[in-house]
């Protein structure tokens, strides 16, 4: 049985190589000319800058991701840097009892337990009720088995509910928390002010900090050495090896439909492939509403589109600059609080900026130098996309003036870099847009917001449409990298089952 793939990002790749291992014939046909979509970095002079990997959730067997990522490729063969410190918040108003007024999100829970105490005991009480949901989380196989648990009920595969009984428990108490809401119980200003700024002054469920903690305390979120081009590139390697085949630089135009069944798609120059079934793994809004012409929707569809239901998770803008200096002494991830807001030509306004400098990956740069990214989340993304396309001069004098800002900026921080940045990169939502194709430039799908089981309409069918199924981070809010591979594995398996086959995982490295 033919199957047609559009995207050759991480969730295409992922459901390509679970459906070589179960006997499917699979074609990706991907826009751009390298794999990996968003988990992507490039190189410009003597440099390579990353957007995407900044911690592989499950790179090793603290974590049940690991297993997931362990069956697409080898992991054993990828080297992963694990932090001692997440990130560290600068703070605006309030400094702790040494006079500091950075806060160190450790990732060592322990250590970070005796950290907070030790700023604030007043605080014993709160603080213990924030680590320990941790500890508890770290008993069970999570997250690839929330997919199973009732609040995903389209996912539900027999589990064993009374083995999850304290988890679901503790899910139950605090799956309304937000950092916000957390930062009231503390009575110590500063404690308040670091856990509002945790997620760059975003008010996000707790779920989302606390989850990924307990598996950085397990050292299973580290950094793969080389970046995320490397990572993706061992994924495509795989599906190679598996009898895949990928079509690079072959953008989809057209999705064919007959009487309500897809029969294959149109690439450019008008050639059409057909294929028993089509797996859309691109962006959501392209698939249903431009190579489907919006024919196969119902309300839930149109008000995700109106933004009605989720909001599209920020675009970004990145500033990449190669540095002939050695910066090993820096923190290599800081939110750097700003003394005079920096406004840039879109109209957003930002009192922070988030510094990430590379000391830890020489192979992003030659022997004493360093590869630093700053970024910035952007709503703005119709600005940078419509100038673009509409009205170049502008984009590109919107750049540089906002380029110009930051070397101030990372001068003042870094000190004595302006005479030694030696290439600059600028990567803005239109350029998003432009190569990975997602919508508005969104890096990861849907916002997560405070509602972290906020169901996302977006399922593996369409209303009125046979022999057709979509799989992305587009599925579930938060999106990202472990978003992309498990519903990949998911599809896979839901196409297996359509289909009489039993789903199997063969391991090939």
């Amino acid at each position: 049985m033919k199957i047609n793939i559009i995207g050759g990002g991480v969730s295409g790749l992922s459901a390509g190589i679970y459906l070589q291992m179960n006997g499917f014939e699979t074609e990706i046909f991907e826009k751009h000319s390298i794999p990996g979509g968003l988990c992507t970095s490039w190189k410009k002079g003597e440099y390579t800058f990353d957007s995407c990997a900044h911690w592989i959730l499950g790179s090793d067997v603290g974590s049940s991701f690991y297993k997931i990522w362990n069956e697409i490729l080898d992991m054993k063969k990828i080297e992963f840097h694990n932090h001692e410190v997440r990130v560290e918040v600068g703070l605006k108003n309030n400094v702790n009892k040494y006079g500091e007024k950075v806060f160190y999100l450790y990732t060592n829970l322990t250590r970070l337990e005796e950290y907070l105490i030790d700023l604030a005991p007043e605080d014993t009480k709160a603080i213990r009720e924030f680590i320990k949901p941790m500890r508890v989380m770290q008993k069970f196989d999570l997250p690839p088995i929330l997919d199973d648990l009732p609040f995903f009920p389209s996912m539900i595969r027999g589990i064993k509910m009374m083995r999850y009984l304290e988890f679901l428990i503790l899910f139950m108490k605090i799956k309304y928390y937000t950092n916000y809401t957390y930062a009231k119980k503390f009575k110590n200003a500063f404690l308040r002010e670091s856990f509002e700024l945790l997620y760059d002054g975003e008010e996000v469920n707790m779920m989302v900090l606390t989850l990924p903690l307990s598996v950085f305390d397990k050292k299973s979120a580290g950094y793969p050495i080389g970046g995320s081009m490397k990572f993706a590139k061992k994924i495509e390697q795989n599906y190679i090896r598996l009898g895949g085949k990928i079509n690079y630089n072959t953008p989809v135009k057209k999705i064919i439909t007959e009487n309500g069944i897809a029969k294959g798609i149109v690439v450019r120059n008008n050639v059409e492939h057909y294929s028993d079934i089509t797996l859309s793994a691109a962006d959501w809004h392209y698939t249903v509403f431009d190579a489907l012409e919006g024919k196969y929707v119902n309300q839930d569809i149109i008000d995700l589109r109106d933004m009605k239901k989720l909001e599209v998770y920020n675009s970004v803008m990145q500033f990449s600059f190669g540095i002939g200096k050695d910066l090993s002494n820096q923190p290599h991830f800081s939110r750097i609080p700003l003394d005079v807001p920096l406004v840039s030509p879109d109209g957003s306004t930002y009192e922070r900026f988030e510094v990430h400098i590379y000391n830890y990956d020489s192979t992003l740069a030659p022997a004493g130098k360093t590869a630093v990214t700053v970024s910035f989340n952007t709503s703005k993304t119709d600005f940078w996309i419509d100038a673009r396309k509409n009205n170049r001069p502008l984009y590109r004098a919107a750049k540089v003036e906002l380029t110009n800002k930051i070397i101030d900026l990372l001068d003042a921080k870094l000190g004595g870099i302006r005479d030694k940045t030696e290439v600059i990169d600028v990567a803005t939502p239109a350029t998003f847009q432009r190569y990975t194709g997602n919508w508005k430039g969104s890096t990861q799908g849907w916002m997560p917001g405070k509602n972290l089981v906020a169901k996302s309409p977006v399922g593996f069918r369409l209303p009125g449409l046979k022999n057709f199924f979509y799989s992305s981070h587009w599925n579930q809010p938060g999106g990202g990298l472990p978003i992309a591979v498990k519903t990949g594995r998911s599809v896979a398996k839901e196409i297996c089952k359509e289909n009489g086959v039993q789903f199997k995982v063969i391991k090939n490295h």
